[in-house]
């Protein structure tokens, strides 16, 4: 019995609120984070970097953003990929513009220009919501692709329409271009999940997110009993724009290195990091990760798997791969809407009672 909280009392108000109640999760959570910052830069290399962590960590930030629009918020979104672009090409432009400005600077500022720009675009929320608020993200998504295909001041005016992050380092470690080295690339986005996890759980537990959710469970009754709808729907818009801009950006600059618009921001992003969310659990921190982790995961298993291991043709393992995540969409729909979050939960409790069966 393990995994307990019999003893485990609490004195004070701030110790019975936070986030991890029970001591074990404390040390499983110092574990894995101690893990992450000082062992696995020493461990990884340029496969396990470009195949598994760094997209785990890109994607888990777009997923933080996108869960507190839809899961916390209440307001379904698929413009992912076009914010996520938004985030990029502001970082190219800032990368140009300014060659002496930090690659941290440079992440935060895309961040807030998609912010910016996110909740432009989240006005139509105040009049529409449901699938009608979706199809108007939807257009935003192929807007914004649009725009940054025709306007070629966007990609100054390179006659491939691509754009390349040009070679920056940060305190003398050169974090993009060709040169640079996994665990760097590891590091630095390692970086803003950390700082980004921590603002979004700070965020969804304060003043801020009670107006969120307010705002999903029942707009009206929550502007009745005193919250501002444009507001909370504003600030929920803008909130997620700017994770998903870093982590655009971060996917620009420090795992691609080189994008054309269509490519790797087109609608298929948006669903990919919406699969994400609802996989790993609306309205949870950890469901982001869990889903994040998935669907980044599932590639690379049935890869190893069926290519490697059963040589089955890539082509085959590829709609293979399409089927089991549409299949696992619809499971958790069904049996269970909280996804991956809450079987974690439903299993933390049964460990609780561990051997005893109820």
């Amino acid at each position: 019995m393990l995994y307990r909280e019999a003893g485990d009392f609490k004195t004070s108000y701030p110790a019975d609120n936070q986030t991890f109640p029970i001591k074990f999760d404390r040390w499983g959570y110092w574990v894995i984070l101690a893990f992450a910052i000082f062992v696995v830069p020493f461990l990884v290399n340029d496969y396990w970097a470009s195949s598994l962590l760094v997209p785990f960590l890109i994607y888990a930030i777009a997923a933080l953003g996108l869960n507190i629009l839809v899961g916390y918020c209440g307001q379904v979104s698929l413009g992912t990929g076009g914010f996520m672009a938004v985030g990029a090409y502001s970082s190219y432009k800032f990368m140009t513009a300014f060659p002496w400005m930090d690659m941290f600077t440079v992440t935060l500022l895309s961040g807030l220009v998609t912010a910016a720009v996110g909740a432009l675009f989240g006005l139509p929320s105040l009049r529409i919501k449901g699938f009608y608020l979706a199809v108007a993200t939807l257009a935003a998504q192929f807007f914004l692709v649009w725009l940054f295909n025709k306007v070629p001041w966007f990609y100054n005016y390179s006659a491939s329409g691509q754009i390349s992050a040009p070679e920056r380092s940060v305190f003398g470690i050169t974090v993009t271009g060709p040169n640079t080295e996994a665990w760097a690339q590891y590091a630095f986005s390692l970086v803003f999940v950390i700082v980004l996890a921590w603002v979004a759980r700070n965020l969804t537990r304060g003043t801020m997110g009670r107006k969120w959710m307010a705002i999903r469970d029942m707009d009206i009754a929550a502007e009745i009993i005193g919250v501002n709808p444009l507001r909370a729907k504003l600030s929920a818009f803008a909130v997620s724009s700017f994770f998903i801009g870093v982590s655009g950006a971060l996917f620009f600059t420090i795992y691609l290195g080189a994008v054309e618009v269509g490519e790797a921001f087109g609608i298929q992003k948006s669903f990919l990091v919406l699969f994400m969310v609802i996989i790993g659990g609306l309205g949870s921190i950890f469901g982001s990760f869990a889903g994040a982790a998935f669907l980044v995961l599932l590639p690379v298993v049935l890869k190893l798997v069926g290519v490697d291991l059963l040589g089955w043709p890539t082509d085959i393992v590829a709609h293979l791969n399409l089927v089991i995540v549409g299949a696992l969409i619809v499971f958790f729909l069904i049996v269970e809407p909280h996804g991956l979050a809450q079987i974690w939960r439903v299993t933390k409790e049964k460990l609780r009672l561990w051997p005893f069966p109820h």
